[in-house]
């Protein structure tokens, strides 16, 4: 597959994903923040919580079970750290989340998936 393809199923998968949390009654604060440690997909708010939140999109449902790993959860939690001052003033739960979103499936919503 093409890095142009991909690039536009990542922003796909994205605009999927903030469509579907602020279903659930988040606010979508900012969308691919990039830090020295990473990048952030999406950062959401719903109440006194925010989510730092990675997406993953793929053409065949049956990648999103290798999609996400650990390595790629801790660079999320880095750039989260440093994201945290700016979008999360008096938030006092912070998680990291996964949204993972194929063809002709519902959005797949991990909460609170890094635990480092």
């Amino acid at each position: 597959m093409s890095r142009l393809a991909a690039e536009k199923r990542g922003r796909r998968g994205e605009a999927i994903a903030a469509w579907f949390l602020r279903l659930k009654g988040w606010r979508i604060l900012a969308v691919r923040v990039k830090t020295p440690r990473g990048e952030v997909d999406l950062i959401a708010r719903r109440g006194k919580s925010i989510a730092f939140v990675e997406v993953k999109a793929r053409t065949k449902a049956a990648d999103l079970a290798t999609a996400i790993d650990a390595s790629r959860l801790r660079r999320v939690a880095a750039a989260a750290e440093i994201l945290l001052p700016k979008y999360g003033k008096e938030c006092e739960n912070m998680q990291i989340d996964v949204i993972m979103v194929a063809p002709w499936r519902f959005p797949q919503h991990l909460p609170n998936v890094w635990h480092g």
